[in-house]
C-alpha cells in the first residue's frame, strides 16, 4: 500500500514535470513565432519602400523636362532615395526609417503639386500611371505598417507579461519599437486644407 503511494505521488510529479516543460516549450516556440512575425512585417515594409523607390527615377525622368526651375526638389527626393538605398533596413532604427521616409513622401507630394502647374505634364500617360502606382504603394505601405505595429504590440506584450518575460529575458529579447504615424496623418483633413494643397 505504502508502496502504491509512493507510485501516485511519482506518477503526479512526473506529469506535472511533464506540463511544466511542455508549458516552457510553448512560450518559448510563441516568442519566437512573434519576433519572426516582426522581422517578416519589417521585411514587406523594406520590400514596398524599395518598390516606391524603384519608381523615384521614373518619376524624376519624366517631370525633369518639365521642371527646369524646380531641379532642387527632384535632386533631395534622389538624394533621399540613395539615402535609403545606402541604409542597413535591419539594423536601423524605425524612428530613422520613418525620418527618411516622411522626408521622400514630403519630397513626392512637392513633386505632385508641382505637377499641378504644368497642364501637359499632368496629362502625361506615363506620369498618370506613375502617380496611381504610387498612390497603390502607398497605402500598402500603410497596410504593412500598421501589420507591423500589431506583430510589435504581441511581441511586446509577451515579453512584459509572466512568465513568458522570465524566457525572454534569458533569450535577451527587448522591447521593440513601432513605427510612428505621421502628424499630418493623424489629423483629420479639413476642407479648406485640400484646397490649399492645390
Amino acid at each position: 500500500m505504502h508502496q502504491d503511494n509512493g507510485m501516485v505521488l511519482l506518477i503526479i510529479v512526473g506529469v506535472s514535470g511533464l506540463f511544466i516543460l511542455l508549458y516552457i516549450i510553448y512560450l518559448y516556440n510563441s516568442l519566437i513565432a512573434r519576433k519572426n512575425n516582426i522581422d517578416y512585417a519589417l521585411g514587406t515594409i523594406d520590400a514596398l519602400l524599395k518598390k516606391r523607390f524603384d519608381l523615384i527615377p521614373n518619376l524624376v525622368e519624366t517631370t525633369k523636362a518639365y521642371m527646369k526651375h524646380e531641379r532642387e526638389v527632384l535632386e533631395k527626393v534622389v538624394e533621399l532615395r540613395k539615402m535609403y538605398a545606402d541604409t542597413d533596413f535591419k539594423n536601423t532604427s524605425t524612428s530613422e526609417i520613418d525620418k527618411i521616409n516622411d522626408e521622400i513622401t514630403k519630397g513626392l507630394k512637392s513633386i505632385f503639386a508641382i505637377v499641378e502647374n504644368y497642364p501637359t505634364l499632368k496629362a502625361n500617360e506615363n506620369m498618370l500611371h506613375l502617380q496611381k502606382t504610387l498612390t497603390e504603394i502607398e497605402e500598402q505601405i500603410s497596410a504593412a505598417r500598421r501589420a507591423y505595429n500589431a506583430a510589435v504590440m504581441e511581441y511586446n506584450n509577451m515579453i512584459e507579461q509572466f512568465p513568458s518575460n522570465i524566457i525572454a529575458e534569458h533569450l535577451n529579447y527587448k522591447k521593440r519599437d513601432y513605427f510612428n504615424i505621421p502628424e499630418e496623418e493623424k489629423r483629420n483633413i479639413q476642407l479648406k486644407d485640400m484646397l490649399q494643397q492645390k
